[in-house]
């Protein structure tokens, strides 16, 4: 059974960054789809990044020009590289991957910024 398993996740001061990683612990057989998303305290989860079979990515606005992602099809591993992070980015952030079939979730990594 495919697991997603996060890391990277940990306290920073506003302005920094981090490198957030997932990486699935079994095999995939063909993803289509991966993305992040964030559910800040008192509110509902959200999509922050995306990335196509093809490549093609897609941020929400509030993320964009800080935030980016990327993956390495050979170690089924993606990631979400944070940059001049702010206090409302505060939240727990969920990797997920999808294959024809089956949809997976990592199990969220607390992303905390504050001075």
């Amino acid at each position: 059974q495919v697991q997603l398993v996060e890391s990277g996740g940990g306290l920073v001061q506003p302005g920094g960054s981090l490198r957030l990683s997932c990486a699935a612990s079994g095999s995939i057989f063909r993803v289509y789809v991966m993305g992040w998303y964030r559910q800040a305290p008192g509110k509902q989860r959200e999509l922050v990044a995306s990335i196509t079979t093809g490549g093609t990515t897609n941020y929400v606005d509030s993320v964009k020009g800080r935030f980016a992602i990327s993956r390495d099809r050979a170690k089924n591993t993606m990631y979400l590289q944070m940059n001049s992070l702010k206090p409302e980015d505060t939240a727990v952030y969920y990797c997920k991957m999808a294959e024809p079939g089956m949809t997976y979730w990592g199990e969220g990594a607390l992303v905390t910024v504050s001075p």
